[in-house]
């Protein structure tokens, strides 16, 4: 008994593999044809055919403070060193 429930159970990924890859394929081939879609109408309009961007919110960049004349105390001028 336990190896017919381990052929059901193989049995079963076997066909829940199958499954998902065939909805993939489905899904891979949808996306080609929107694309293909677009792109074709892009050319019919004489625009040009933009990829497809997915625009996300900008990080916030912090930017090291500019320290400002006043800020500058203790500043002792060195004197060039000569270069042969």
């Amino acid at each position: 008994m336990p190896t017919f429930m381990t052929f059901i159970f193989r049995l079963f990924l076997l066909v829940a593999g199958l499954l998902f890859a065939a909805s993939m394929s489905v899904a891979a081939v949808f996306m080609l044809v929107l694309w293909g879609i677009r792109t074709a109408w892009a050319r019919l309009t004489g625009k040009p055919a933009m990829p497809s961007i997915i625009r996300t919110r900008s990080a916030k960049i912090v930017r090291p403070r500019q320290a400002a004349a006043a800020d500058i105390t203790d500043v002792e001028p060195k004197a060039r060193a000569r270069q042969a």
